[in-house]
């Protein structure tokens, strides 16, 4: 790959403002010594112009160092041979390319620079000073070296961080949207269990009424006001549920009270409204501490027996259906439905729909639901967890 595709973080101004400070440090200090040499040996001006303007030939160089690195640190280093001056950009385009760790680049250059330091020493003389020169020049290469591996260290422990974040992230938005499905999902059963047993009622009385000729002009009345007041209640639960379905990914704020769901308690109430809409039903309740029974529980129990009337609506119309419901603390819940099966009736929309909703429906709960025919009934048996 070539270096400059390689993929490298953005350059805030403050950090490219640095590394310019770290390379016009040595440049300064260079540049001060060359100045009192020429306070004292005029005729050396010439050479520290020479040195000065090559030293900031290689500041203009670094402005490529990123996109060019080992280019701009090979053409740093060998401005070194004729400039101490240089020695600030070398450094630092140097460090540059270290932070690629790109070893193939980076031992060339570095001899380079080396070469190029130990010539210009050479080039004034051999002495204690030179040979200190460089050790010291050694010692620095190694030591730029081992920076610039930290610095890439740094800026890899930054970008793991980074990526981390992000997987962090997009990972909390996966669980945010498959919460949100699945919470649409179960509002729309809960649509399905309601609107399915309230439009099944509107069918049977209006069933009733068309096909009734016996009825008096009361009873009639009193049919049609049974009609319109499921048709009102239908609407209004509908409203309810839509008014959920219809802000796509808006929640309720803390404030805003939660409808309230039906439970065991209003089964009652339930089997009363079946019963005056013309459908038969027989109930057995057996359930012991029921004041204790979570409410979650009770929901769940109220719409399996809503879904179970519904489906014995449907097929098997006019029926005698018998509902039997038990259970105590810490023996669960136990629900059983049955109706005479009747033969050849057809599903209609929608049909054996109602019993996956439940069957999933009592899954996520914990409990366990089955169906069969038996002796000629279907039989509707579920178990919920008395403790949700």
């Amino acid at each position: 790959m070539d270096d400059r595709t390689e993929n490298q973080p953005p350059l805030t101004r403050r950090d490219s403002a640095l590394r310019y400070l770290c390379a016009a440090v040595p440049m300064l200090f260079h540049g001060t010594v060359l100045a009192v040499v020429v306070s004292r040996e005029h005729d050396r001006l010439g050479f520290a112009l020479t040195e000065a303007g090559l030293g900031l030939a290689g500041l203009v160089l670094l402005r490529w160092r990123r996109r060019l690195p080992w280019q701009t640190a090979l053409a740093t280093a060998l401005l070194t041979t004729f400039s101490t001056v240089a020695t600030g950009p070398a450094y630092v385009a140097y460090v540059s390319l270290c932070t690629h760790r790109r070893w193939r680049r980076i031992a060339p250059v570095a001899a380079v620079l080396w070469l190029c330091t130990a010539f210009y020493a050479f080039m004034n003389g051999v002495g204690q000073a030179t040979v200190v020169s460089l050790v010291t020049g050694t010692a620095v290469l190694g030591g730029l070296t081992l920076l610039g591996l930290y610095l890439r260290g740094l800026r890899d422990l930054a970008a793991s961080r980074r990526e981390a974040a992000l997987a962090a992230g997009r990972e909390q938005a996966q669980r945010i949207e498959q919460t949100r499905l699945a919470e649409r999902a179960r509002i729309a059963h809960e649509m399905h269990d309601v609107l399915a047993h309230r439009l099944s009622l509107l069918a049977m009385l209006a069933g009733g009424l068309a096909y009734r000729k016996d009825l008096t002009a009361g009873e009639t009345r009193e049919v049609a006001l049974a009609i319109q007041e499921n048709a009102h209640q239908s609407l209004n639960e509908l409203r309810a549920v839509l008014g959920v379905l219809r802000s796509e990914g808006a929640s309720a704020g803390p404030e805003t009270p939660e409808a309230p769901q039906p439970g065991l308690d209003r089964l009652g109430d339930l089997f009363e409204e079946v019963r005056a809409a013309g459908q038969w039903v027989e109930v057995t309740d057996a359930v012991e501490g029921r004041e204790s029974l979570p409410a979650q529980t009770g929901r769940h129990a109220y719409r399996i027996v809503q879904e179970a009337l519904t489906n014995a609506r449907k097929h098997a119309p006019g029926s005698r259906v018998r509902a039997e419901i038990g259970g105590r603390p810490g023996d669960g819940l136990r629900i059983r439905v049955s109706n005479p099966a009747v033969p050849g009736s057809p599903a209609g929309p929608g049909g054996r729909l109602g019993l996956v909703g439940l069957a999933e429906r009592t899954r996520m709960a914990g409990g366990t639901l089955s169906h069969s025919l038996r002796d000629g009934c279907f039989v509707l048996d579920a178990g919920l967890p008395w403790e949700a």
